[in-house]
């Protein structure tokens, strides 16, 4: 598996097709694989780039002794992008993924020819509920008891790659290292630094939203935020989970393909 080193590890990698580079990022304790069901249908027409975040897959456990938070994957994605000098980007971001992947068309607008930000967060803002989510799954021994509940909730599996996925976070959030991961991980989402909403005029690339409205970690409320905060974007909703490109993948290509189709070359 070919890797790339960055400040928080060795990032894991997979490179499939050719054409226009196409990043693809995940969301908390997943893994690239949770793309398996698009991703030919993709690398037909771009190259793809599948990415295992820091301290997840196959990338570096440990990620480089570094906790590893919202704003950490942020750092390494741009670290990355500006080290292998990469332009012209598309990039589809789920949760912690798009807001990675706003963040750096913010920051690198020069960059980025455009986004499909699927469940994401970054501009929902906090409200009591979000905040209290975030500070009771922020805590190691609570992450360990509640998230294997919570990724069947906000998956809402339907397919057979949906089962998968729950399979290996479910068993991933069950380790020591896992629930220190997640802990972090919600802590870091109630931090300013997770927050774009007051930065979104400057996200000028053309963007879909993506959101699944059976989702209960990022409920539809927060598409509809995240679309009041980036109006020129098109809002697409699923009858779906938090996966959108797992539980649904032809309808989630059949609205993506022509939004990529359309961006510059």
């Amino acid at each position: 598996m070919p890797s790339l080193p960055s400040t928080a590890g060795r990032v894991a990698y997979s490179d499939t097709g050719t054409g226009p580079v196409l990043v693809l990022l995940h969301a908390t304790l997943h893994d690239r694989h949770d793309y398996d069901p698009v991703l030919p249908a993709l690398a037909a027409d771009h190259r793809v780039i599948a990415v295992d975040w820091p301290g997840h897959g196959e990338s570096d456990p440990d990620a480089g002794g570094r906790p590893v938070t919202a704003p950490l994957l942020a750092d390494v994605l741009e670290e990355l992008v500006l080290a292998q000098d990469l332009r012209g980007l598309r990039l589809i971001g789920n949760s912690v993924g798009g807001f990675a992947a706003a963040r750096l068309a913010i920051r690198h607008p020069d960059r980025v020819a455009g986004l499909v930000l699927v469940d994401n967060g970054g501009f929902a803002g906090h409200d009591p509920f979000s905040r209290t989510l975030f500070r009771v799954i922020g805590t190691p021994a609570v992450a360990k008891r509640l998230m294997p509940y919570f990724v069947r909730s906000y998956m809402h599996p339907q397919t057979p790659s949906d089962h998968a996925i729950v399979d290996r976070t479910v068993a991933r959030a069950r380790t020591e290292a896992g629930a220190t991961l997640a802990a972090s991980m919600w802590r870091s989402f109630a931090t300013p630094a997770h927050d774009l909403h007051t930065q979104a005029a400057r996200l000028t690339a053309p963007t879909m939203i993506a959101w699944g409205k059976k989702d209960t970690a990022a409920p539809l409320r927060a598409g509809r935020a995240t679309h009041k905060h980036l109006p020129n974007a098109a809002l697409k909703t699923f009858d779906t989970g938090h996966v959108v490109f797992s539980s649904a993948p032809e309808a989630f290509l059949q609205a993506v393909q022509p939004f990529l189709a359309s961006l510059p070359r």
